[in-house]
């Protein structure tokens, strides 16, 4: 499995694309590894674009700055439009198919459709497609195991929202198993 990977994840703000991006560095860092995350938001924030750079490494992080992620995790069509030729080749190209309405045209790439946002509607609670995405990720890189991916959930949930750390794990489970 690779030792790092650097991702970009986007979508509309409001979507959770932070809050990913925050949960993948923090179980990064849990794991022992070098992570940077640095967030990303349109002028407009909620309905805006929104994107964040996360690098999980065994290296020393030196730029925060992404110009070629080896994943991309997309839960919009302006986003896959924006990032798509982006991605290393041989990378990995992770799409939310129930809100992303085309397909990765790249053939150089992974590319991974995921009805998450619909898969997060049908268990009752449509924002956790960012969660969904999230655990469909660990299991395609292998960056980091679930177990440390649920550690880091329960610290990265503020303690006022601890009541959602179990469907938050549910999700999680739902995109590793999709």
């Amino acid at each position: 499995m690779n030792n790092s990977q650097e991702i970009i994840l986007a979508g509309f703000g409001g979507q959770g694309i932070m809050f990913a991006g925050k949960l993948i560095a923090s179980a990064g860092m849990l794991a022992g590894k070098e992570v940077s995350w640095l967030p990303s938001y349109g002028p407009e924030m909620r309905g805006g674009t929104a994107n964040c750079h996360v690098i999980v490494s065994d290296q020393q992080v030196g730029s925060p700055i992404i110009n070629n992620p080896t994943t991309l995790i997309v839960m919009n069509r302006p986003s896959l439009d924006k990032f798509e030729n982006t991605v290393t080749s041989g990378g990995i190209i992770i799409i939310d198919s129930s809100l992303v309405n085309r397909s990765i045209a790249r053939t150089d790439v992974k590319g991974i459709e995921v009805p998450a946002t619909q898969m997060a509607v049908d268990m009752g609670e449509g924002k956790l497609a960012n969660m969904v995405l999230v655990g469909k990720f660990i299991k395609e890189t292998g960056i980091i195991s679930m177990d440390i991916l649920k550690e880091a959930l329960k610290k990265v949930v503020s303690a006022r929202k601890q009541e959602l750390l179990d469907i938050n794990i549910k999700a999680l489970e739902l995109g590793y198993n999709y």
